[in-house]
């Protein structure tokens, strides 16, 4: 009995003190699109008319374990058995070394750009004009292009050719062999900047000559300049998303719909608890995401009632579904739609629900 109760306190210390390269996820805040959020509106729209609402249109997120935790045997398998929280490999949360700051960096850049795809979708669906254009998103240090091209520099044409979406620009950049030149056609972002402010078209362009250089993947080498391109829009109105302290893609598709309420008579939700999650892209497409299990207990535990649910998800999400909670799937905007007029008149028997096999 003794050598017995030696080894099980030898087993408890090093369960306590061994640590095991685990993170883990956990339901994080659910917050309502159509409601405050810290005392302000979390939708602020000026210059449009915009109706009252009521329900819920929530939309949730996952709080994960810091870069720098180091988790323990005894506190991974704690998380294993509990049902409000998932333990998953270190590396699925911070692949490569990544560190805490690059993550929460790279998450509000995805907050961000959510932010402005879901605007763009709510306005296409109500059939409201957005002016888009190709831009410089992000110039990589120590590459052919820095100090050349700007962050926020618009790409009117490359090489001659006109750049209409982001993915033209690699493909001509490619065109070329490394150590050629290619040549950039681009109005200036400080010139971007003052005619907005002035609600004007910029009108001057430069043309920038950059010797491309080669890739740095394995295989064929590939001509580049160091740049990643983007869309920016122009708004007919202002359309401000205040929430802080949140980041990634995921939200896009619940601010879409709350933007869309805001602007049409009448409520999207009938007073109904909806909430969801998912990535929306211009056009409306919604996406996957990640902690889909974590986010319907969240929802779940605050009263939501119906899940929008990304298509992709579905099948992961209806393994484990929180009783009381009805999961509907969407592959769009107008998916969302259409479950969000059913289930304010309460006609839910055909709605599109998740099961196991999608």
């Amino acid at each position: 009995m003794l050598a017995s109760t030696l080894m099980l306190i030898a087993l408890l210390c090093a369960g306590v003190l061994i640590p095991v390269p685990y993170s883990e996820m956990s339901p994080g805040p659910t917050v309502n699109t159509l409601g405050e959020h810290d005392g302000e509106p979390v939708l602020q729209i000026d210059g449009h008319k915009t109706y009252p609402t009521d329900g819920h249109l929530n939309m949730t997120t996952v709080r994960v374990t810091s870069a720098d935790f180091r988790m323990n045997l005894v506190e991974a398998v704690y998380g294993w058995l509990a049902r409000d929280a998932k333990i998953v490999p270190h590396d699925t949360l911070y692949p490569d070394g990544k560190t805490e700051e690059q993550s929460t960096q790279e998450n509000a850049e995805e907050f961000s750009q959510s932010q402005e795809s879901a605007k763009v979708a709510a306005l296409k669906e109500l059939g409201v004009p957005v002016k888009s254009w190709v831009i410089v998103s992000t110039v990589v240090k120590g590459t052919p292009a820095e100090g050349r091209l700007h962050a926020g520099d618009v790409i009117k044409a490359v090489d001659g050719t006109a750049v209409k979406q982001p993915s033209d620009v690699a493909k001509l950049v490619t065109k070329h062999k490394p150590g050629q030149d290619v040549v950039f056609t681009v109005v200036p972002a400080k010139e971007q900047a003052a005619a907005e402010k002035e609600h004007k078209t910029a009108t001057r362009t430069q043309d920038v000559t950059i010797t491309t250089a080669a890739s740095s993947d394995s295989g064929p080498k590939r001509a580049i300049v160091g740049i990643s391109a983007g869309t920016d829009h122009t708004f007919p109105f202002t359309i401000d998303i205040k929430l802080a302290d949140v980041g990634g893609p995921s939200a896009g598709l619940m601010f879409a719909l709350g933007i869309y309420d805001k602007l049409t008579p009448g409520s999207l939700t009938g007073g109904k608890f909806v909430a969801g999650t998912g990535t929306i892209d211009d056009n409306g497409t919604v996406g996957p995401i990640g902690g889909i299990d974590m986010k319907t207990v969240g929802a779940r535990s605050k009263g939501a009632q119906y899940f929008l649910t990304p298509a992709d998800n579905c099948a992961a999400a209806a393994k484990d579904t929180p009783s009381g909670l009805t999961l509907v799937k969407v592959k769009t905007i107008g998916d969302a739609l259409d479950a969000l007029k059913d289930i304010r008149s309460g006609d839910t028997a055909d709605l599109p629900k998740c099961t196991a096999k999608g």
